[in-house]
């Protein structure tokens, strides 16, 4: 089925929401003073896995191996620009002030980068008239038409395994070890732009002290999932018993 897209210039993409940012976009987008934020989510790996389906071996490839009390538990990293309410790039004509040279994120908008994802017109932020069927083809049969945005999809898919170690040193060095978990929740950290600058130039110039495999403690609103994770060997905690100043606990819902 034919998937047809047009861009309408609304903004709406552009409000309330919280950007995925590679590593060397990250640092572009606080050296322009805006807020970046680290968000963690985590899923069990035990060992010896199971044979790998094609969904868990795109979570290994963006993922780093850690631990949760005796279990061997994956870690995905994701830095985000908070975007509370307009895009600081926005201008009043609801046009992007950095076009040129804006998030991979945004210009694969509103095709999927997880494969795993199915476009649904009814989640994204468009409006009804950015999909009528005069518009040009977005996607046909599954797969995105555009050649360009198909190559951008690739380099932020790319980015996500190239940066993951750079985000584990990030993580080690921003004392953070505790996460989401994932499909579940997201657990957000806000550091201050310059620590949070400061531990990314960090984590890319020293690829040699952060330890491997250090102790992470899932994070969950629900008492039947921190349960669980007990049961199977994981050190677990409820959202409301964290330590202040905690992290945000954001609820997800089933498919991302």
């Amino acid at each position: 089925m034919d998937v047809n897209f047009g861009c309408t210039q609304c903004g709406k993409c552009c409000q309330k929401t919280k950007i995925p940012l590679t590593v060397e976009e990250t640092l572009d987008w606080l050296d322009a003073g805006h807020q970046v934020q680290l968000a963690c989510e985590a899923s069990l790996w035990p060992e010896p896995a199971p044979l790998e389906d094609p969904k868990r071996a795109h979570f290994r490839r963006r993922s780093f191996a850690a631990t949760s009390g005796s279990m061997q538990v994956r870690v995905i990293a994701i830095l985000v620009a908070h975007i509370p309410d307009g895009c600081p790039n926005l201008l009043p004509d609801l046009r992007c002030g950095i076009y040129e040279r804006r998030p991979l994120v945004c210009r694969i908008y509103p095709a999927e980068i997880n494969p795993f994802v199915e476009l649904k017109t009814e989640n994204k932020a468009c409006p009804p008239e950015a999909w009528v069927r005069e518009l040009p083809v977005l996607q046909r049969d599954g797969r995105v038409v555009s050649n360009v945005i198909r190559q951008d999809i690739q380099r932020s898919r790319d980015s996500d395994v190239l940066d993951v170690e750079v985000k584990r040193r990030l993580c080690a060095a921003l004392h953070v070890a505790e996460t989401a978990v994932a499909r579940e929740g997201l657990l957000v950290y806000s550091p201050s732009m310059p620590i949070l600058r400061d531990a990314i130039l960090f984590a890319i110039e020293d690829a040699g002290d952060a330890p491997a495999n250090t102790a992470w403690r899932f994070v969950s609103d629900s008492v039947e999932t921190i349960g669980r994770l007990a049961d199977a060997g994981a050190d677990a905690v409820h959202a409301r018993d964290l330590a202040a100043p905690a992290p945000q606990y954001l609820t997800l819902g089933a498919q991302r």
